[in-house]
């Protein structure tokens, strides 16, 4: 499985531009050429060889499209880059954790990723806001994870992943939005995110607050464990954000010292 979280930190030039694509122009064309039923040594072998070359290369379209997109909120100024990647790796890890199976990571990967892209939708004026928002910028904003769901349907392999940036502000007690789900009503990969995500703003520092030190970010996760979040979400994550601390505060633009 292609780990696309690996790539964010790096160009976009690679996911723009697949590697076949620069490699072997006209790969499609030339493999539907020069095999066919009535091709003297046809063999099913290149039939299937063809097929995963197709395969190969839709896999490659769909990690562009992702990347893509990860680039677009960055030009947004919305400080995903390394948040995002940060995300991506943890709620892989979280994931592994918990005993989910292979298949299911890459949807995890790519709802952790691209949380916020319905943010896009968001006023830059409601998202730059160097205070709290009032009601009605507060209603506004708490529509981002429909636009998120919106974008991502509509994209083919990304119909999970939708749903789980669709629930990740949704809280296990029930009070949670966009749909009130609770408990194990909400999908693991929101459940995840949920937690990865808190976590990641309250340690960040923003031009408007310090974050807040480690301790302090992993008590409030443990206070309302089993209210907003999943508690064996929390509890698989609190070593793996431990074993990262020193990284984490360093890009996070604090320190295990900040005092609150």
């Amino acid at each position: 499985m292609l780990a696309i979280s690996e790539s964010m930190t790096a160009t976009v030039e690679p996911a723009l531009e697949p590697k076949h694509s620069r490699s072997r122009p006209g790969t499609l064309v030339a493999a539907s050429r020069r095999v066919s039923p009535a091709t003297p040594g046809y063999h099913w072998d290149n039939e299937r060889l063809r097929v995963k070359e197709l395969e190969e290369q839709v896999h490659e379209l769909h990690s562009s499209v992702i990347c893509a997109m990860n680039q677009m909120l960055d030009l947004k100024d919305l400080g995903t880059g390394v948040h995002s990647t940060r995300l991506a790796e943890w709620g892989m890890r979280v994931a592994q954790e918990l005993g989910i199976e292979d298949s299911g990571l890459h949807d995890i990967e790519v709802a952790a990723l691209l949380h916020d892209i319905g943010k896009v939708g968001i006023p830059d004026a409601i998202l730059n806001k160097p205070a709290r928002l009032d009601e009605a910028e507060y209603a506004l904003m708490k529509k981002h994870p429909e636009y998120g769901w919106a974008i991502l349907r509509t994209i083919p392999g990304m119909e999970r992943a939708s749903l789980y940036v669709l629930h990740h502000h949704e809280n296990v007690n029930g009070e949670g939005y966009p749909g009130s789900l609770a408990s194990k009503d909400i999908p693991v990969g929101s459940r995840i995110v949920s937690v990865i995500d808190a976590f990641d703003a309250m340690v960040s520092s923003r031009p408007y607050r310090k974050g807040l030190p480690f301790e302090e970010a992993i008590r409030r996760l443990l206070q309302s464990s089993g209210t907003q979040f999943d508690s064996e979400v929390v509890q698989a994550f609190i070593p793996i954000a431990e074993a990262e601390m020193p990284s984490v505060f360093a890009a996070s633009g604090t320190s295990p010292a900040t005092q609150l």
